[in-house]
């Protein structure tokens, strides 16, 4: 099986740009921001709320102290606004209180701050950092599932499945190239298997 991860790996990275973002670049803090306010709403949807939040609040210091009825009606477009402006604000608070005001970089030390998960944490970790990280959401888990037959959507599991199958340095590039791939090819409903580069290797084409 490792041979066809990095299969996937080798075609996807030929058939898509070498350069691929989905959310705004940014600094560390506004990125992962952003990516907190990316669960359950398009990458479109926060790409054009965020110029305003981050007008007003530029840095953990000032979300840290904004008010959240505030964020609330900046963030309202992108759905569970009341869940999400708690946990910006309170994500802020961890990073000024916690961690000097600076972003961690470590695994481990990201996962404490709220509302941030592994899915989030790899994605900063991945396009901002440049660290070695595989961001597992909706379209990468899709097209995993089907192309290595995993039977599992555990996001865990499909990113240590991955990992273990692929070399360390191809993680962020494959993170991106799965997700794009995803969004343009390997549809939920109607995949379009016959315009798929990777279908030959593909376990649910061969079926």
């Amino acid at each position: 099986m490792k041979n066809i991860v990095l299969s996937a790996h080798k075609v996807l990275d030929l058939a898509y740009p070498k350069e691929i973002s989905f959310l705004e670049k940014r600094n560390p803090f506004q990125f992962l921001i952003s990516v907190v306010l990316s669960a359950q709403t398009t990458d479109e949807r926060v790409n054009q709320v965020t110029p305003t939040l981050f007008a007003k609040y530029p840095t953990s210091k000032d979300l840290a102290k904004a008010d959240i009825e505030d964020v609330k009606q900046i963030i309202r477009p992108t759905g569970f606004f009341n869940a999400k402006a708690k946990h910006i604000i309170e994500c802020a608070k961890a990073i000024e209180d916690n961690f000097d005001g600076k972003v961690p970089t470590e695994m481990q030390e990201l996962l404490t701050l709220p509302g941030v998960g592994r899915k989030t944490a790899n994605c900063l970790r991945s396009n901002v950092l440049g660290l070695p990280g595989i961001v597992v959401d909706t379209h990468f888990s899709r097209v995993a599932n089907r192309v290595f037959g995993l039977g599992t959507r555990e996001p865990e599991k499909v990113e240590r499945y991955v990992c273990e199958n692929l070399p360390e340095d191809c993680w962020s590039r494959f993170s991106m190239t799965a997700n794009l791939h995803g969004r343009m090819v390997c549809h939920a409903a109607k995949p379009e298997c016959n315009n798929c580069p990777i279908r030959e290797i593909c376990n649910d084409f061969a079926k």
